[in-house]
């Protein structure tokens, strides 16, 4: 019998002193399949629910790390006699938990604006983060026991694990030309694959082999037969979002689709869809021809549409007059158009049909731009739109073309760009929006000729108002930049009550018969004049209106008489409640007179522009219940409308304001990641201070050592993204390439690092001080760089961002290993545990607090909380070298 055990018995693996190939490329792979299953997830997100959810995703994979170290600092000795167990355990169940989690998940969809509204959503949204939490769970154990075993080569093991989850993460990319959304998984499941078989070869264990070959075959049939079996969907798509619509209509016929990682793209044709946005209600009235059948909606990750008009007759292109986009042609005859987004082509088709003489439009997407210039159906429909000898196409995006151009144009149209999701129910996700920043409004208006048009048009679909009051703030920002203080005679402003609004800026200004020929038009749409040169607000009407949308959401009415009998019932003279409609009758006024409903937004909007002209609009701004501060390319936000300081007053009445529901989600992940990652921290050293902890030096140092370097990681990573959305123009490629360049650069720095460990405690502060110096300097100077590299071919665009981010990712990769190696060598095996465990649950909390940053402060402020996070690991640094009683100092 001892024979035959000792037979079966596997082989010692001793990873400190030999370890294989086949383990470092397991390593590489099982982590790159964590990353791939990140960036899935987010994909996932983007196309079923109204946004990536990135930092919640991040959390989520952090969140497994730290329980992981928790779980296992305190039991650490039976991990180190059962490793092999846990790994087996752990690597069989990674893949087929991916599978079953992800489509479970999507039979639980949650939606993100009625988690206030609705009980169950918050419960829906719970199973969602539970179950996607587990596959990073079981990832984690792999890779904490791969750690645990290879203490004191941690260097290099660490280098697999960055460089494997940077090259994956590559691959990745490349794998959404591959996969629709609904068979992303697959990606980071074949990843599982390979790296599990390599694994079991590293350890020559036959069994686990053939294991491994059955958990994959059971994950693959899970994902792609059980769906069809049950008739259940791989990818639920919320019902409100706009592609859900469209495939409701009975006629909806998809025409083309495409996936790249620039997005999910679907184009549907139905007599039911008509785009017309802002359009004239007066239309119906006076057109004697309608066009029937002329828009097809283009939706990219499910959201849209954005509307694709065929080719009109001649008959029916009275039909774009009546459109608010209209009006800059209603002053300009044959102009010089630039369009500084092309989505689906509307603004350019009316650009040409105005009467254009040359029209310049950009598009930043690749995968837009391919549609519209090579699927021959589409270019039929639309009349070979872009192949027009009147159109010259840029494909980047207009705001950095109009940066660099030395051109200049008569009208330049910038028509519901990246706002498409400002008209959906689906509220206000924290997306950039660089397009509309003051830098790009600045550039827009400087491309103008003298006496040129800039319109840009925004759907105003909120009430009280938000995105328009900002848009309005910040085009009046960056025309003071341009023309100096005196504007007043600079813009005309109209809007289309819920629909959408258009300001015109003029250079040098309307004349007055221009303001006329402006005024006549509008009031022949029936459009609301906003503001317009001589126009004069009811200065009466500003305290009643701000009152009554601060008393929409804080009223608490008069102190009712406790001793009137009848006090809580209503009175047929009771006033409205606040903020309602009222009718502008006058005292005397017949019954029969014909009275015009008073509404405040068009009182708002046009009370806003005179504090604007005049100066003063920031004691207005301060008084409104709602933030609208200016979109720069530092806070490109049309979201955080809640105002700091109000976020508790609104935590009674939060269904008033559930279109907030992005900035809200961020605050309440920030106060969950916190409490978690305390407890993750705080859980080892209750359950083994007298066991463990009380006889290691320098604990309260390590603590902060390696919570500085979690934190200052993450914001740094997930702050760059957002940066890099400057030159990339997309968040999944930005995501993409940002995780790849950290990582794999990161992982060089570890491998490097390990040259220098002799000489730990004299070189590493140089390390912090460079690091800190690089984050804090590009948080002050990288713009103007990425807007630089936009306008580069997209393959350059991308090897240049890899260039920029390569100084601080290599210098970010020496911290860590170096810090956990010192922790093996001087024997302090459970605060090794413990540290991996503090970097990964304060990354959880980084991940978190980056949107808070971004939206209070700016973008650089966010890699000034990372730059700063490493100058302050460096009197920290030197508790870690402290040795265990009766042991030698560290180097």
């Amino acid at each position: 019998m001892a024979l035959k055990a000792a037979a079966g018995a596997l082989p010692d693996v001793d990873f400190d002193n030999s370890p294989t190939l086949t383990f470092y490329l397991s390593v590489a792979l099982i982590a790159g399949a964590v990353i791939a299953l990140q960036i899935g997830i987010m994909r996932i997100f983007s196309v079923g629910s109204w946004a990536h959810f990135g930092s919640l995703v991040v959390s989520l994979a952090m969140f497994g790390f730290g329980l992981t170290s928790a779980i296992m600092c305190v039991g650490k000795s039976w991990f180190e006699r059962h490793w092999r167990g846990t790994v087996k355990a752990a690597l069989l169940l990674f893949g087929p938990v991916m599978v079953a989690s992800n489509l479970i998940a999507q039979q639980v969809p949650f939606n993100a604006i009625f988690l206030v509204s609705d009980p169950m959503q918050k419960w829906r949204l719970f199973a969602n983060f539970m179950l996607y939490f587990l596959p990073f769970l079981c990832g984690a154990f792999y890779l904490g026991v791969v750690f645990l075993k290879a203490q004191k080569t941690f260097n290099r093991v660490y280098f697999a694990d960055l460089a494997g989850s940077g090259a994956c993460g590559l691959l990745f990319l490349l794998a959404m030309y591959v996969f629709k959304p609904d068979d992303l998984i697959v990606a980071p499941l074949l990843l599982w694959l390979v790296g599990t078989l390599l694994w079991f070869i590293a350890v020559s264990d036959r069994r686990g082999l053939v294991q491994t070959v059955i958990a994959a075959a059971l994950a693959l049939a899970g994902h792609f037969v059980l769906p069809q079996a049950l008739h259940i969907p791989k990818l639920s798509v919320s019902d409100y979002k706009g592609v859900s619509y469209v495939r409701k209509f009975p006629d909806a016929q998809r025409v083309y689709e495409r996936a790249t990682p620039f997005g999910y793209m679907e184009i549907y044709d139905s007599s039911y869809l008509h785009f017309a946005p802002g359009q004239s209600d007066n239309a119906g009235f006076n057109l004697p021809e309608m066009p029937s059948k002329a828009y097809r909606g283009l939706y990219i990750d499910s959201e849209g549409p954005s509307g694709i008009i065929r080719t009109l007759p001649d008959s029916q292109t009275e039909y774009f007059r009546y459109l608010m986009m209209y009006y800059p042609y209603v002053l300009k005859k044959n102009p010089e158009t630039f369009v500084v987004q092309f989505g689906g082509g509307l603004s350019t088709s009316l650009a040409l049909r105005a009467g254009s003489s040359s029209v310049t439009v950009a598009e930043g997407n690749p995968m837009v731009l391919n549609a519209f210039l090579t699927n021959p159906e589409l270019k039929k429909f639309t009349g070979d739109i872009l192949g027009d000898k009147r159109v010259e196409v840029i494909d980047y995006d207009g705001r950095l073309y109009a940066a660099r151009t030395k051109r200049k144009f008569d009208v330049i149209d910038l028509a519901l760009a990246d706002s498409a999701g400002l008209s959906q129910p689906g509220g206000f996700a924290i997306i950039e929006k660089f397009s509309y920043t003051r830098e790009a409004m600045r550039n827009y208006m400087s491309a103008l000729k003298p006496g040129g048009v800039l319109a840009v048009t925004l759907w105003n679909k909120e009430e009280p108002p938000k995105s328009v009051l900002k848009l309005y703030s910040t085009m009046v920002a960056a025309a003071r930049d341009v023309e100096g203080r005196d504007i007043a005679n600079r813009f005309f402003v109209a809007s289309s009550y819920l629909s959408t609004a258009t300001v015109l800026f003029k250079k040098d200004g309307f004349t007055p018969d221009e303001v006329e020929t402006l005024r006549k038009h509008t009031a022949r749409m029936s459009f609301d004049e906003i503001y317009s040169p001589g126009f004069k607000a009811d200065l009466s009407l500003l305290d009643a209106t701000l009152q009554g949308y601060h008393d929409q959401f804080f009223y608490e009415g008069p102190p009712p008489d406790p001793t009137g009998p009848g006090a809580e019932e209503k009175e047929a003279n009771d006033p409205p409640p606040p903020g309602a409609p009222v009718d502008e009758k006058k005292d005397g006024t017949s019954d029969d007179a014909p009275s015009r409903p008073k509404v405040p937004a068009v009182d708002l909007g046009r009370l806003w522009w005179h504090f604007l002209v005049t100066g003063d609009a920031q004691q207005v701004a301060d008084r409104y219940v709602f933030d609208t501060k200016i979109l720069t390319n530092h806070q490109p936000y049309f979201a955080a409308y809640i105002k700091v300081k109000d976020l508790l007053r609104f935590t009674d009445r939060l269904e008033l304001v559930q279109d907030e529901w992005g900035f809200l989600l961020i605050w309440a992940t920030l106060a969950i990641a916190g409490v978690a990652a305390l407890a993750l921290v705080l859980f080892p050293v209750v359950f083994g201070w007298r066991t463990i902890f009380s006889r290691y030096p320098g604990k309260f140092g390590a603590m902060i050592y390696f919570l500085c370097l979690g934190l200052g990681y993450i914001v740094t990573e997930v702050g760059l993204i957002s940066h890099f959305m400057l030159a990339l123009s997309n968040a999944t490629v930005s995501a993409s390439v940002m995780i790849t360049g950290m990582l794999v650069f990161s992982g060089l720095g570890s491998f490097v690092s390990e040259r220098y460990l002799d000489r730990a405690r004299t070189f590493l502060p140089k390390v912090f001080v460079a690091i800190g110096v690089i984050l804090i300097g590009y948080g002050f100077l990288l713009d103007p760089v990425l807007d630089a590299i936009g306008t580069l071919p997209y393959i350059v665009r991308i090897l240049a961002c890899l260039v920029i981010i390569f100084p601080p990712a290599f210098l970010m990769g020496f911290p860590m290993p170096t810090g956990m190696t010192m922790l093996g060598r001087l024997g302090k095996d459970h605060m090794f545990l413990w540290a991996w465990g503090i970097n990964g649950s304060f990354s959880v909390l980084g991940a978190a607090l980056v949107p808070i940053v971004a939206t209070s402060f700016g973008l650089p402020a966010v890699l000034m909380v990372g730059g700063i996070a490493y100058l302050v690991a460096i009197p920290a640094f030197f508790r870690v070298l402290l040795p265990l009683p009766g042991k030698p100092v560290a180097a």
